[in-house]
């Protein structure tokens, strides 16, 4: 065959638009994670502040996730209603502002402090409020953009750039608030990198930067491939070539079938009992190596420690993606395709959180809960991936309803990791803690022993019903 018969004509190639769709969503994702892990960062600041002790703050924990839950599935339902352009936009401009309120909370004003513990958890109530369904809408936009040979990888790249950025946030935070010591400093010895601003300022900074996310937003997405006429014909065939046109939800959601699926709720509980140790993570973890290994705060190794399962998840995300997609390909088993990697995945998170309360050393705690981060993160692309899967024209809502039942395991893990201690004592209270944790993973198990993606909620639902027999079981 000669080189000119081989040649495609430029305009049959297939543009790649689809792409700058998941740097939007990859972006989001990573906004997500610097906003919520940076009140980890700022938990010491916070108690000093407020003059709180460890467990008090654990209602101020417990407030975001819960608003997160109770608001999940009224924005995918948004999401599959309207599309997730308008919703992501004002999802976005809503917790950038109380991500910069949250920076007043205990300032003292002309003698007057405002607020306590209760307005930062009502404050934190809104954060989570305004997050809430950030994920259901950019689980929407990857079903309208992407076939589905390509949803785990594109749904792992979401959550590696998500993780990666929970795990660089200590770093950030380190450097903008904390200082950088030398390796090895004693405390009080002079920081080899001074602070650059004061801790309230950090929490109006993330908030702008959200705000210009959402200029660079509105700009340049748009809801389905068909409205932008960047996308050529070659490119749009391609993203429909693994499903019918996604057509876009209406109204009259079949809330009985959805909600009466066993699938549905398996889905959620799993990824409930996911959330409440993750939760660990994001609230505790950043101060646990000061207060129990004595690391200091200023230390390179204390920010690295505190990221250890978020930079773990990364990977783990991205590989989970990888691999999920390549079993699918390969075997035409979407059933096991999704199920293998969530039961590997939550087995080797309980077995790591088991072994957190024999962790000899700062050193030995890091390596375990960093695996016990990529583990529960080998999950994610199959656990999102499921959800359009089932959700089809639905994704959204699915994804919603997942997300909120996570979030309210999240609510309750991070109520349960500052109660436990206080109950226990501080010296049982981590393994409590902790081995609580691996034995709801044992349930997550269970749980994905059960899911099945391929069994839609709403089989009959023509507007997502997929065109190849990868579909199947």
């Amino acid at each position: 065959m000669s080189r000119l018969a081989q040649r495609v004509p430029e305009p049959q190639r297939p543009t790649r638009v689809r792409y700058n769709v998941l740097v939007f969503a990859c972006t989001a994702a990573m906004l997500t994670y610097l906003d919520r892990a940076c009140i980890g960062s700022a938990k010491g600041h916070i108690q000093e502040a407020l003059g709180l002790s460890e467990g008090d703050l654990k209602w101020a924990f417990s407030a975001f996730p819960l608003a997160y839950a109770l608001f999940e599935v009224p924005n995918g339902w948004l999401a599959d209603v309207f599309g997730p352009r308008r919703v992501l936009l004002r999802i976005v401009l809503w917790w950038s502002a109380f991500t910069a309120v949250l920076g007043l909370v205990g300032l003292r004003v002309a003698g007057f402090v405002l607020g306590g513990v209760g307005l930062l958890a009502v404050v934190q109530f809104l954060c989570g409020m305004g997050e809430a369904g950030a994920f259901p809408n950019i689980t929407r936009a990857l079903h309208n953009w992407f076939p589905y040979q390509e949803r785990g990888l594109t749904q792992g790249a979401v959550w590696t750039c998500g993780r990666l950025m929970g795990g660089l946030t200590p770093l950030v935070w380190m450097v903008l608030v904390e200082g950088v010591a030398r390796p090895g400093a004693e405390p009080g010895e002079a920081l080899l990198l001074a602070p650059l601003v004061h801790w309230r300022a950090v929490f109006l900074i993330f908030g702008l930067v959200g705000v210009a996310w959402c200029a660079w937003f509105v700009l340049g997405f748009r809801n389905r491939p068909e409205e932008n006429p960047r996308v050529n014909a070659a490119e749009l065939v391609w993203i429909r070539s693994g499903a019918a046109v996604a057509a876009p939800g209406h109204a009259a959601a079949p809330w009985g079938r959805i909600l009466r699926s066993s699938n549905l709720w398996l889905l959620g509980l799993m990824y409930a009992c996911q959330s409440y140790g993750w939760w660990f993570y994001l609230t505790y973890l950043p101060t646990y190596f000061k207060d129990h290994y004595q690391v200091p705060a200023a230390s390179p190794l204390g920010a690295i420690y505190a990221g250890g399962p978020l930079w773990m998840g990364a990977v783990g995300c991205l590989v989970g993606g990888f691999l999920t997609d390549a079993f699918i390909r390969r075997t035409g088993n979407r059933r096991w395709g999704r199920r293998l990697f969530g039961v590997l995945g939550h087995a080797s998170t309980a077995v790591c959180f088991a072994l957190l309360p024999l962790a000899p050393s700062a050193f030995g705690f890091f390596i375990i809960v960093s695996l016990g981060g990529f583990a529960t993160d080998l999950t994610m692309a199959a656990a999102w991936a499921t959800c359009q899967d089932i959700g089809r024209r639905w994704a959204a809502i699915v994804a919603g309803f997942m997300n909120m039942l996570g979030a309210f395991g999240g609510a309750l893990g991070s109520w349960m990791f500052g109660h436990i201690p206080q109950s226990v004592g501080l010296e049982h209270g981590g393994t409590v803690s902790f081995l609580v944790a691996a034995g709801l993973y044992v349930v997550g198990v269970l749980c994905w022993l059960r899911i099945d993606a391929s069994r839609p909620l709403v089989p009959d639902d023509a507007g997502g019903a997929l065109a190849s027999p990868a579909a199947g079981t």
